[in-house]
């Protein structure tokens, strides 16, 4: 009889699994993302070390360690500050592309003082520019529109909570779009973090021009050029390129604040831009990545359009103002932004957001 050495046979008691009657646990699956508008998807975050806070709601806890998600969308409210409708718009993108699984979605709701207040609600001024321009809070003084997004950012980036993300994408339409854009070009966080970071507009009625040129009103700015000129095409439209550029004379226009931040770099006195020069503004306009989607027919004064004389210098309608902007900045200071145009939407986040040919701007590819 063949005998087998002892070390052999306690090698193989402890290589055989131990049957206990149950099976082993399967791993935990990850937390299913919450997708409705309510109570139940909403979070506080405080700024600035409290109590000032601000409500967002959220597809998941931005305080519990996600090891699922590695790309998180940050999604800004229009005008009416209707966080709850952009949240669904950007949880039913992330459903339809396939990407609400590892992706965290996130909108803040951006109140002002006309609004009802919880207990430590940061507001900021109502009725004008102040919210989408990085302005100063009219409840809690040192605190700026804009401190929103650092801090959520600065939470996303947190590797302990979320240790596999791989890219943030921050985007807003509209007013979220102006919001989005003078961002873009001003945060101070966007080089700290170590997860790339880019920025979507859509569809804003204005932006921070760089510079005292204007886009003059003809080629593809003159009013009917650029309310008629849908580029209706069988597949996707096109970006028109004919523009023309020239010194605006406010004067003559009886326009003198044309150049005023937010539609300029000028009198940043009481902006969360006042410690940053034109320069370096200018500078991170051009370096961080940047795509405009713009609709293919939102050519018609809808929806809040901003006719003020200021805005107006920029082009007659949000498309033409999107695409002439672009233009400069790219031809004008070397930038290499990329602009979209969505088809066959007008002045619309659902239709924006929800395009097959967005997704892949709004949820970058991670591994």
């Amino acid at each position: 009889m063949r005998t087998i050495p002892a070390l052999t046979v306690a090698a193989l008691v402890l290589s055989t699994p131990v049957l206990t009657g149950r099976a082993a646990a399967p791993p935990a699956a990850p937390p299913a993302a919450c997708v409705t508008s309510t109570d139940a998807c909403t979070a506080w975050v405080t700024l600035g070390g409290g109590p000032g806070r601000t409500m967002v709601y959220t597809t998941h806890p931005l305080g519990t360690r996600n090891d699922a998600i590695k790309r998180a969308l940050i999604m800004v409210h229009g005008t009416n500050r209707n966080a709850d409708h952009y949240f669904a718009t950007a949880t039913a993108a992330a459903f339809l592309a396939g990407a609400l699984e590892n992706t965290i979605v996130i909108a803040p709701h951006i109140v002002t003082s006309q609004d009802t207040l919880a207990q430590n609600e940061i507001a900021w001024p109502g009725g004008g520019d102040s919210w989408r321009a990085g302005g100063a809070s009219t409840s809690h003084p040192g605190l700026f529109a804009f401190d929103i997004v650092d801090e959520l950012l600065r939470k996303l980036a947190t590797k302990s909570v979320f240790p596999n993300m791989q890219a943030i994408v921050v985007t807003g339409h509209s007013a979220g779009g102006q919001y989005a854009t003078r961002y873009a070009m001003s945060n101070k966080v966007h080089d700290t973090l170590g997860v790339p970071v880019s920025y979507v507009v859509a569809n804003p009625s204005s932006y921070a021009w760089p510079d005292a040129m204007r886009t003059t009103p003809e080629g593809d700015a003159d009013p009917a050029a650029a309310k008629d000129g849908w580029n209706l095409m069988p597949d996707a439209p096109i970006a028109h390129t004919k523009f023309t550029y020239g010194p605006y004379d406010p004067a003559a226009r009886n326009c003198p604040n044309y150049n005023r931040w937010p539609l300029g770099l000028d009198n940043r006195s009481a902006s969360y831009t006042s410690s940053q020069t034109d320069e370096q503004l200018k500078k991170q306009l051009v370096s961080r990545p940047t795509t405009f989607l713009l609709g293919q027919v939102d050519t018609l004064p809808l929806g809040g359009f901003d006719s003020s004389c200021g805005a107006m210098a920029q082009g007659p309608t949000r498309r033409s103002r999107g695409e002439a902007f672009v233009k400069y900045v790219n031809t004008t200071l070397g930038a290499k932004h990329a602009i979209q145009i969505v088809p066959e939407c007008g002045h619309n986040d659902r239709c924006m957001f929800t395009t097959d040919a967005v997704f892949p701007v709004i949820f970058p590819a991670v591994k």
